[in-house]
Protein backbone atom coordinates (compact mmCIF):
# COMPACT_ATOMS: atom_id res chain seq x y z
CA UNK A 1 0.00 0.00 0.00
CA UNK A 2 1.37 3.45 -0.87
CA UNK A 3 1.77 5.82 2.08
CA UNK A 4 -0.39 9.31 1.37
CA UNK A 5 1.04 12.42 1.63
CA UNK A 6 -1.60 15.45 1.86
CA UNK A 7 -0.83 19.02 2.45
CA UNK A 8 -2.75 21.56 3.21
CA UNK A 9 -2.62 24.69 1.43
CA UNK A 10 -2.60 28.35 3.23
CA UNK A 11 -1.31 30.80 5.01
CA UNK A 12 0.05 31.14 8.67
CA UNK A 13 -1.02 32.96 11.51
CA UNK A 14 -3.98 33.60 13.45
CA UNK A 15 -5.15 36.77 11.76
CA UNK A 16 -5.88 33.51 8.54
CA UNK A 17 -6.73 30.62 10.52
CA UNK A 18 -10.61 30.72 9.37
CA UNK A 19 -10.18 31.81 6.38
CA UNK A 20 -11.55 31.08 3.01
CA UNK A 21 -7.60 30.91 2.04
CA UNK A 22 -7.46 28.03 4.31
CA UNK A 23 -9.65 25.63 3.42
CA UNK A 24 -6.48 23.05 3.17
CA UNK A 25 -4.89 23.65 6.08
CA UNK A 26 -8.47 23.16 8.12
CA UNK A 27 -8.78 19.91 6.37
CA UNK A 28 -5.48 18.57 7.37
CA UNK A 29 -5.67 20.29 10.79
CA UNK A 30 -9.30 17.91 10.90
CA UNK A 31 -6.92 14.65 9.76
CA UNK A 32 -4.52 15.41 12.08
CA UNK A 33 -7.12 15.29 14.93
CA UNK A 34 -8.91 12.21 13.80
CA UNK A 35 -5.37 10.36 13.90
CA UNK A 36 -4.32 11.65 17.05
CA UNK A 37 -2.51 9.52 19.11
CA UNK A 38 -1.54 6.86 15.99
CA UNK A 39 1.41 9.87 14.62
CA UNK A 40 4.71 8.99 16.06
CA UNK A 41 4.61 13.21 17.52
CA UNK A 42 1.86 14.41 16.91
CA UNK A 43 2.66 18.00 14.90
CA UNK A 44 6.37 18.39 14.69
CA UNK A 45 8.28 21.56 12.53
CA UNK A 46 9.99 20.67 9.76
CA UNK A 47 12.19 23.48 7.74
CA UNK A 48 9.35 25.83 7.00
CA UNK A 49 6.57 23.49 7.52
CA UNK A 50 4.44 21.55 9.98
CA UNK A 51 4.24 17.13 9.87
CA UNK A 52 2.26 15.04 11.25
CA UNK A 53 3.22 11.39 10.52
CA UNK A 54 1.59 7.99 10.73
CA UNK A 55 2.63 4.73 9.20
CA UNK A 56 0.16 5.78 6.38
CA UNK A 57 -0.29 9.10 6.10
CA UNK A 58 2.00 12.16 6.11
CA UNK A 59 -0.44 15.31 6.87
CA UNK A 60 1.58 18.66 5.99
CA UNK A 61 1.00 22.40 6.87
CA UNK A 62 2.46 25.47 6.41
CA UNK A 63 4.51 27.26 9.15
CA UNK A 64 6.03 30.05 7.71
CA UNK A 65 4.90 30.06 3.88
CA UNK A 66 2.32 32.18 2.44
CA UNK A 67 0.32 30.57 -0.25
CA UNK A 68 2.24 32.15 -2.79
CA UNK A 69 5.12 30.66 -1.68
CA UNK A 70 3.45 27.02 -1.80
CA UNK A 71 6.41 25.96 -3.70
CA UNK A 72 8.75 25.72 -0.99
CA UNK A 73 6.10 23.82 1.36
CA UNK A 74 6.81 21.13 -1.47
CA UNK A 75 10.42 21.34 -1.19
CA UNK A 76 10.41 20.48 2.34
CA UNK A 77 7.93 18.04 2.17
CA UNK A 78 10.49 16.45 -0.67
CA UNK A 79 13.41 16.49 2.15
CA UNK A 80 11.28 13.65 4.02
CA UNK A 81 13.19 10.29 4.85
CA UNK A 82 9.95 8.60 4.94
CA UNK A 83 9.31 9.47 1.18
CA UNK A 84 12.56 8.87 0.10
CA UNK A 85 12.18 4.80 0.72
CA UNK A 86 8.61 4.96 0.03
CA UNK A 87 5.71 5.35 -2.88
CA UNK A 88 3.34 7.95 -2.07
CA UNK A 89 0.40 9.64 -3.01
CA UNK A 90 0.57 13.43 -2.99
CA UNK A 91 -2.66 15.14 -2.26
CA UNK A 92 -2.66 18.97 -2.15
CA UNK A 93 -6.00 20.41 -0.21
CA UNK A 94 -6.81 23.78 -1.60
CA UNK A 95 -9.76 26.59 -1.61
CA UNK A 96 -11.34 27.01 -4.77
CA UNK A 97 -13.45 29.35 -5.91
CA UNK A 98 -14.58 27.82 -9.10
CA UNK A 99 -16.92 25.41 -6.63
CA UNK A 100 -19.58 26.66 -4.53
CA UNK A 101 -18.89 26.45 -0.26
CA UNK A 102 -20.28 22.32 0.05
CA UNK A 103 -18.72 21.23 -2.68
CA UNK A 104 -15.58 19.54 -3.11
CA UNK A 105 -13.68 17.08 -5.47
CA UNK A 106 -10.61 15.46 -6.13
CA UNK A 107 -9.23 14.69 -8.75
CA UNK A 108 -5.39 14.49 -10.59
CA UNK A 109 -3.82 16.99 -12.33
CA UNK A 110 -7.06 19.25 -12.23
CA UNK A 111 -7.51 22.64 -10.33
CA UNK A 112 -8.90 25.81 -10.60
CA UNK A 113 -8.21 28.14 -13.52
CA UNK A 114 -6.43 30.34 -11.07
CA UNK A 115 -4.48 29.51 -7.51
CA UNK A 116 -1.46 31.30 -7.26
CA UNK A 117 -0.74 28.33 -4.24
CA UNK A 118 -1.60 25.55 -6.72
CA UNK A 119 0.46 27.14 -9.72
CA UNK A 120 3.40 27.50 -7.60
CA UNK A 121 2.95 23.39 -6.34
CA UNK A 122 3.16 22.58 -9.89
CA UNK A 123 6.25 24.63 -10.81
CA UNK A 124 8.16 22.93 -8.30
CA UNK A 125 7.12 19.73 -8.91
CA UNK A 126 7.50 19.87 -12.69
CA UNK A 127 4.22 18.66 -13.62
CA UNK A 128 0.32 19.22 -12.97
CA UNK A 129 -0.15 15.66 -12.08
CA UNK A 130 -1.12 14.88 -8.82
CA UNK A 131 -4.34 14.68 -6.62
CA UNK A 132 -6.23 17.91 -5.59
CA UNK A 133 -8.83 18.02 -2.87
CA UNK A 134 -10.49 21.14 -4.29
CA UNK A 135 -12.49 22.67 -1.69
CA UNK A 136 -15.34 24.97 -2.62
CA UNK A 137 -15.12 28.09 -0.99
CA UNK A 138 -17.23 30.55 -3.00
CA UNK A 139 -20.43 32.38 -1.68
CA UNK A 140 -20.16 35.36 -3.33
CA UNK A 141 -23.66 37.48 -2.76
CA UNK A 142 -22.33 40.58 -4.50
CA UNK A 143 -19.21 40.98 -6.82
CA UNK A 144 -15.59 41.08 -5.19
CA UNK A 145 -12.70 40.17 -6.24
CA UNK A 146 -11.21 36.83 -6.36
CA UNK A 147 -7.77 37.16 -4.41
CA UNK A 148 -10.01 39.99 -1.73
CA UNK A 149 -12.43 37.52 -1.59
CA UNK A 150 -10.13 34.28 -0.21
CA UNK A 151 -8.48 36.16 2.45
CA UNK A 152 -12.20 36.65 3.99
CA UNK A 153 -13.05 34.44 6.84
CA UNK A 154 -16.11 32.18 6.36
CA UNK A 155 -19.23 33.37 8.18
CA UNK A 156 -20.61 30.63 10.74
CA UNK A 157 -23.17 29.25 8.73
CA UNK A 158 -20.20 28.76 6.08
CA UNK A 159 -18.44 26.86 8.75
CA UNK A 160 -20.76 24.91 10.08
CA UNK A 161 -21.64 23.59 5.73
CA UNK A 162 -17.39 23.33 5.30
CA UNK A 163 -17.36 21.36 8.88
CA UNK A 164 -19.93 18.57 6.85
CA UNK A 165 -17.50 18.74 4.05
CA UNK A 166 -14.33 18.19 5.66
CA UNK A 167 -16.08 15.44 7.23
CA UNK A 168 -16.81 13.96 3.88
CA UNK A 169 -13.42 14.24 2.55
CA UNK A 170 -12.14 12.76 5.97
CA UNK A 171 -13.80 9.65 5.65
CA UNK A 172 -12.54 9.04 1.67
CA UNK A 173 -9.17 8.31 3.71
CA UNK A 174 -8.23 5.03 5.58
CA UNK A 175 -9.87 4.95 8.70
CA UNK A 176 -7.54 4.75 11.78
CA UNK A 177 -6.92 0.76 12.96
CA UNK A 178 -8.80 0.76 16.28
Amino acid sequence: MDMKVVIGLGNPGAEYAVSRHNAGMMLVEVLGSRFLGLGEYGWRKFYGVYVFKTTELVLVKTANYFMNESGNVIRDVLRLDELQTVNYELFVAHDDLDLKVGEHKIQMGKGPKVHNGVKAIERALGTKEFWRIRIGVDNRQTPIEGETYVLQKFLPEERQVLSGVLDQIVHSFASPKE
